[in-house]
Parts: C-alpha cells; sequence; structure tokens
C-alpha cells in the first residue's frame, strides 16, 4: 500500500512564488536576497497555518543558493539546493523550541554557531515556536542574537509575539504575517482538486475556506477529511453534512418567511434546526452574518466583502432588494441583542423564538408614495368638502368654464355640479382660506402642547426623585449635589440653582440637557428652563475656629449651654 501524504505536506510552497497570501512579505525578502541587505534575525509572526516556517525554510534554501535564478528563486540543482531538498543539509538547523525550550539547547546551538558552514555561504538556524523558550534560554541566547558571526543568520517563528521579551524583539526584523484571505484560500484548494483529480463545487470550497478562518493548513486538512468522507465528488451538501455547519439555504428561507410576515413558518424552521442538532445561539450569529451580507450587498463598493460563492452571492443579491437599509439595521440590532442575553435566559429557546416573531412584524416592506391628485382633473371628489353658498336671488348663467382665465383672475376653483332637479349651481372653495389655516395649525403645532403650572413642593420632589436615580447609576457627585442644593422657582417655569464652584457647575451643565427633559416629562411643562449661579462661598464662612470659638457658636445658638455650665460649675477642656 502506498504511504498517504497530506495535502498540507504534499502542497507545502517550496518557492517564494507558490507562497499563498502572503506577497508583500514574499517581495520584501526577495529584494532584500537580491540587494544583499539581509539581517541576521528574522522574526516572523503571525496566526497558524499561514505560511511563517514555509517562508523560513524557502529564505534558508534561498540564501544558500549557489546559482539563484532571476527571480530570485532557488535553483534545486545546485549542491546546497540538493541537500536542502533531501533533508541532509549541513548549513540548516532546525529547531523546536516548545519541544527544546531548555537553556542547554541554547547552548548547544550557541557554541555550534562559531562554526563556519561547510556548504554555501552562511549557516541558518530555524527556531520554531521561539515564545516556548525559557527565561533562562533567552537570556543565554540574547548575546550572540545581539553580536552573531557574520556566517550566521537567525529566523526565528512565532504565533505569540506578545510573548516574547523585548529585548529579543529589537534586534530582530520583524514580519507579521496576515490571515490568509477565504478568496486565496478558495483557489488554492481549486488547485489541489484539479492535481487530485477531484471535482469540486465553488460554493463547497468556500465553505471549507470559511471553516479555516485564514489557515491554508487547515483548508487542507480539512479537504483531505471531506475527500475521505464522499470520494472524488465534492459537493456543497457533503461539506456542510460532514463540517456540522448549517445550511446557507435555512437562513435564505428563515428571511423570506419575515419578509412574509409568516411567524408560523418562521418558528417551524428553527424547530427544524434544533431538531437537526444546532445550537440556537449558532443560529442566531448566522441569521446576523447573513443580514450582513445582505447589506453589503447592497453597494457595489461593499460587495467585495460577500465572501461566498458565485451561486450564494447571486442569491443574495436578489434577496436585498426586498430589504431596506433601515430594516436591515433593525434586525441586526434585535439579533445582536438576542446573542448577548442568550447565556443569561432561563429559556433560550423562546428568547431566539420571540426574537423571530419581532423580525416578522417589524419586516414591513418600503411604504409606497402616495400620488397626489389634483382636484381640477377629479372634480367630483371635491364635493364632500365644498361649502355650497346662500342661493342666488336670481337664475344664474352658467357659460363655457375658462380656467386659464378663473386662474389668474382669482384664487379659487369653480366647479359646475349638475343635480337631478335640473339647478345649476356653483361651488367655490377658496384656497386662500385654506392655506390660512393650514399655516394656522402648523404654528399650533410648534406652541408647546403642555404648560402645567407646579409649586416649589412638586418641583422638589421631582428633583429628588431624579437624585436618587442618579444614585443607583453611580453618579454620586451629581446626586449630591441635587441633595445639598435648592432649586429655586424664579417665575412660572424659570428654575435657578446656585452653585459653590466651577467644578459643581461642570457636573450639572454635562447632565443639564437630561435632568431638564426629566423635570419637562414629570412636570408636563415643556417651558422649563435652567439658569445656574456660581455663588463661591466668603472667606469669613470657611474661616476655622478653634474649639472655645466652637463653644462659643454653639452657645449663641443654645443658651441653655450656659446655664448647665454655671449650675453644675462645669469646666470646658478647650
Amino acid at each position: 500500500m502506498e504511504n498517504f501524504v497530506v495535502s498540507a505536506r504534499k502542497y507545502r510552497p517550496a518557492t517564494f512564488d507558490t507562497v499563498v497570501g502572503q506577497e508583500a512579505i514574499t517581495n520584501t525578502l526577495k529584494n532584500a536576497i537580491k540587494n544583499n541587505h539581509l539581517a541576521q534575525a528574522f522574526l516572523f509572526c503571525g496566526p497558524r497555518g499561514v505560511g511563517k516556517t514555509s517562508c523560513a525554510r524557502i529564505l534558508a534554501k534561498t540564501i544558500n543558493c549557489m546559482n539563484p535564478k532571476e527571480t530570485t528563486e532557488a535553483c534545486d540543482e545546485c549542491e546546497s539546493c540538493l541537500g536542502f531538498n533531501n533533508n541532509h543539509s549541513f548549513n540548516i538547523h532546525e529547531l523546536d523550541a516548545a519541544s527544546n525550550n531548555g537553556v542547554d539547547k541554547i547552548r548547544e546551538l550557541v557554541d555550534q554557531v562559531r562554526f563556519a558552514p561547510q556548504v554555501g555561504q552562511y549557516s541558518i538556524y530555524i527556531i520554531d515556536e521561539v515564545h516556548m523558550l525559557s527565561q533562562a534560554a533567552f537570556n543565554a541566547f540574547l548575546k550572540t542574537l545581539e553580536e552573531p558571526p557574520a556566517h550566521a543568520i537567525f529566523i526565528l517563528a512565532t504565533t505569540e509575539k506578545h510573548k516574547i521579551i523585548p529585548t529579543i524583539l529589537s534586534r530582530c526584523q520583524i514580519f507579521d504575517f496576515k490571515r490568509i484571505q477565504i478568496q486565496d484560500i478558495a483557489q488554492h484548494l481549486s488547485f489541489v482538486a484539479n492535481s487530485e483529480g477531484v471535482s469540486a463545487e465553488e460554493d463547497a470550497l468556500h465553505v471549507i475556506a470559511q471553516k479555516a478562518d485564514g489557515a491554508l493548513r487547515d483548508a487542507l486538512s480539512i479537504f483531505d477529511q471531506i475527500v475521505s468522507f464522499c470520494g472524488n465528488t465534492l459537493s456543497y451538501k457533503d461539506v456542510i453534512d460532514n463540517l456540522n455547519i448549517l445550511d446557507e439555504d435555512y437562513y435564505f428561507k428563515m428571511t423570506d418567511a419575515m419578509q412574509e410576515h409568516d411567524i408560523a413558518k418562521a418558528l417551524n424552521l428553527f424547530n427544524d434546526i434544533l431538531n437537526n442538532g444546532f445550537d440556537g445561539q449558532q443560529f442566531v450569529n448566522g441569521m446576523a452574518m447573513h443580514f450582513r451580507n445582505l447589506m453589503v450587498a447592497k453597494d457595489p463598493q461593499t460587495l467585495s466583502l460577500l465572501e461566498v460563492g458565485q451561486s450564494i452571492k447571486q442569491r443574495f443579491l436578489d434577496q436585498n432588494e426586498l430589504w431596506s437599509q433601515a430594516q436591515i439595521l433593525h434586525a441586526l440590532e434585535l439579533l445582536n441583542k438576542a446573542d448577548i442575553n442568550y447565556k443569561s435566559s432561563k429559556n433560550q429557546r423562546l428568547l431566539v423564538e420571540f426574537t423571530l416573531m419581532q423580525l416578522c412584524k417589524s419586516a414591513q416592506a418600503p411604504a409606497k408614495k402616495k400620488t397626489i391628485v389634483s382636484e381640477t382633473t377629479h372634480p367630483k371628489k371635491v364635493e364632500k368638502t365644498a361649502v355650497e353658498p346662500p342661493p342666488s336671488p336670481s337664475p344664474v348663467e352658467v357659460s363655457k368654464p375658462q380656467p386659464e382665465k378663473e386662474k389668474t383672475e382669482s384664487n379659487s376653483i369653480k366647479i359646475i355640479d349638475f343635480k337631478e332637479n335640473t339647478q345649476k349651481k356653483t361651488i367655490s372653495i377658496n384656497i386662500q382660506q385654506s392655506r390660512e389655516e393650514e399655516k394656522k395649525e402648523n404654528k399650533q403645532q410648534e406652541d408647546p402642547k403642555n404648560n402645567t403650572p407646579f409649586d416649589t413642593k412638586v418641583l422638589q420632589t421631582a428633583v429628588a426623585h431624579y437624585s436618587q436615580q442618579k444614585q443607583q447609576e453611580g453618579k454620586f457627585n451629581l446626586s449630591s449635589i441635587l441633595k445639598e442644593k435648592k432649586i429655586t422657582l424664579v417665575d412660572d417655569h424659570k428654575l435657578s440653582l446656585t452653585l459653590d464652584n466651577k467644578v459643581q457647575e461642570e457636573v450639572i451643565q454635562n447632565e443639564k440637557t437630561n435632568f431638564i427633559a426629566f423635570l419637562k416629562e414629570q412636570l408636563c411643562n415643556d417651558l422649563i428652563s435652567l439658569q445656574l449661579v456660581v455663588s463661591p462661598i466668603k472667606k469669613e464662612e470657611m474661616k476655622a475656629y478653634s474649639d472655645e470659638d466652637r463653644f462659643k457658636k454653639m452657645a449663641e445658638k443654645q443658651p441653655l449651654l450656659n446655664e448647665i455650665k454655671t449650675k453644675f460649675n462645669l469646666e470646658i477642656d478647650y
């Protein structure tokens, strides 16, 4: 039986050009090699499976290549390249810091650095997962990293840069690897599928790419798993079944149910989702992502953010025409609220179902603009609002209507109505009068509706209630000021608050809008205004008394104290 090689190893990049999704870094490294501007220490950092160790090996191979190509790639023919390809290179040394993190291993490496390379120009040391080194190992490595021999180059790789001590970071040229885009992963998976003779649907590869979360190695591992499950024909359904992913079709059906205001359909769909073993919060998050995709599909400038297959993308483009931006934002708000409250809810299913009911009720279609019909085109509709003038003492002669003349001579419309008694009557609607009445109504609407009078007692009760609310919210300074300082009623609706200093004024000023709005609502008066007056405490009032002075002050207020002192012959110890 032939040994199976996983795709992550079989299709591991061997040149800079075959590295997926890291063009900025590979171009920088190629230029550094071409211009002979190589640093003596590199640090490759980033998430798992994005090509850090692969780039370190390609860099090490290319540096020692004896006959590099014009594209700054290794020739794969010289002694150094062949030794690297056959895993017996004498100039490239790899150390896994995860399993060799002690200080002894680093001391061995430091001793080895002193020897010149046997083949090629450089001795290259690749230390993977360097953040796993102990503190003592870092300290032992520090001096060599700061002043290495001219023939030594260090390439460090890590997924957790924050765990590396700053003295190491400052001695390295740092390259931050990014997560690989979904489209780049899907294209590479398509290349692997074609190379392996596997027929794969585009949507299926996009689902694998999304599941990989930016890691190409994870995507290749998932690809091997799906191929083992379904054989050489890889379909979208096989992928979602194997990876236990909720089918996108559920989200489209659920969105259609919301648009149709069909609560029963939405609840039945959610019940099917739960019966298939999916978690309620997983559905809520997926539904929120679905509405996010609807939003980005509305604008051609954000369409590139829709990272799905072509057929699913077209379904989003078709469905978003039924939803306005306001409706989508409202749906996202409700789903986000459900996601936040899901863990703390005692009845999680009811929480999700209630959210779906709200979405079904709130997903109203955009209101159509009403067509304004002129009274002159449909004169009979104006009859109901027309005022019939008193009958004329003499018969009225009716001539042919002259609309243009009437329109210019007066600001009214005359309509001829033929009744059963064959009498001809003229109904006049005075447009100028209706306009004046309309202005009057608008002016009344601008005036405040609430102007209820109130007294000082009611005012103080409202202020005390507001102060208690702010204390419960943790705004103790504001609550204390409102308790200590008395708000006075200057006239029917003008209030005044005297404060001691600018600090108190700033506290009240920051809350003034909310405070006035609260008082207007509580006191049913929209004319309320508040004036802040800063009156600093006089120095005489702030004078500190001695013990004797304090007793005299107390005695002035309570003369009985002096009588008690004299009667019992007391001596006051000041």
